[in-house]
């Protein structure tokens, strides 16, 4: 016999062991196999910054499409509101702000405009055209307000809109 065919004995100290068997768990099938609750980590500072100051500035998605800036600071509450009250309350005020400035004072331009041009016939209308100028203007100047909300809130200040602030603080808080 060829003993050089033959497979080395391994010496007893090398010998491999059979792993250990995995501990059984002790909690029922149900709980054992149901993943983690999926807690939402809180947003650092300047992730709250970057947040809340693009809500504001969601304002100027309206120029373009006319109502998506509403949308997007929706989005960005509801994306948020668990992480953040600071990004919460400046995305729902700059969505209700949008709201008021952009639908409503859209729609009551468009009434003001028609309403003119309708009394331009009988030459009131003529009068009327700078009261629909103005109301026309409103949705431009919230544009502004908005990107100083913006600014505001990446600085780190709370930014409150005239009128709507106190009045978004109050749905957010149940009050």
């Amino acid at each position: 016999m060829d003993d050089s065919n033959s497979i080395p004995e391994v010496p007893p100290d090398n010998i491999s062991q059979a792993p250990p068997a995995q501990p059984v768990s002790t909690l029922p099938p149900a709980v054992a196999s149901t993943p983690p609750i999926n807690v939402p980590q809180p947003l650092s500072p300047a992730d709250e910054r970057t947040w809340a100051m693009l809500a504001q500035l969601s304002i100027l998605l309206n120029l373009f499409t006319g109502f998506l800036g509403t949308v997007a600071a929706l989005i960005i509450y509801l994306v948020f509101k668990e992480r953040s009250r600071y990004v919460a309350y400046q995305s729902m005020q700059a969505f209700v702000f949008q709201l008021i400035a952009f639908i409503g004072f859209g729609a009551l331009a468009a009434v003001a405009w028609t309403v003119s041009g309708m009394l331009a016939v009988v030459l009131i209308g003529c009068l009327c055209m700078p009261v629909a100028l103005l109301i026309s203007l409103v949705p431009v100047a919230a544009l502004v307000y908005g990107v100083i909300g913006a600014l505001q809130c990446n600085q780190g200040r709370d930014f409150q809109y005239w009128l709507v602030g106190e009045w978004t603080r109050g749905i957010l808080t149940g009050n």
